[in-house]
């Protein structure tokens, strides 16, 4: 009965993962990635849009990024918009592309995306306590019920420890990659 219940919630574990891939794919390296500026909203006719909806964005050369608008009157605003971001970068405008050269990364700038690196992994973290919390509480409300004996409820117990262990084990591999990741100059 508890499988049944932990492989209902699973889909949750996963998006917690995806979720934490995404975010970790946004943190500068020093190398230009797509991801990097994809998501910045962008002023666009009077709606905020994610720049991924409104131009093709890629990366030429390791240290830079060239975003061509779909539409030639929305350069101006995705210039602003990535100049405006906390990404601290400084976008060239030539009429037809937006240009954008990634700067290497100071020491100093690089313990700094690990630091942000780190609290994403822990926000992962508690994601997945919450999760965890959630199931408990249904394996329990069943075996209140009659639903499953004593014994079945902590061995459910169990086995969500162990799954969210190895969720949590998932969690350190994807920041300790990433963390090389971004002090490899």
């Amino acid at each position: 009965m508890y499988n049944e219940i932990i492989s209902q919630k699973r889909v949750e574990l996963e998006k917690v993962m995806e979720h934490l891939k995404s975010e970790a794919s946004k943190v500068r390296t020093g190398r230009a990635t797509p991801a990097l500026v994809e998501d910045v909203m962008v002023n666009y006719y009077g709606a905020k849009t994610p720049l991924k909806q409104i131009a093709s964005i890629s990366a030429p050369e390791p240290r830079s990024l060239v975003i061509q608008p779909w539409d030639r009157g929305a350069i101006g605003a995705i210039e602003g918009a990535i100049r405006e971001s906390d990404l601290n970068l400084n976008p060239m405008n030539d009429g037809v592309l937006v240009r954008v050269n990634i700067p290497m990364l100071t020491e100093d700038r690089r313990r700094e995306m690990v630091k942000i690196l780190n609290q994403k992994a822990e926000e992962a973290r508690i994601s997945l306590r919450s999760v965890r919390e959630d199931l408990w509480k249904e394996i329990q409300k069943v075996e209140a019920t009659g639903g499953m004996s004593e014994d079945d409820k902590f061995k459910g117990k169990e086995k969500l420890q162990e799954i969210v262990d190895d969720y949590n084990k998932k969690i350190e591999e994807i920041r300790v990659v990433k963390e090389k990741e971004i002090m490899t100059v």
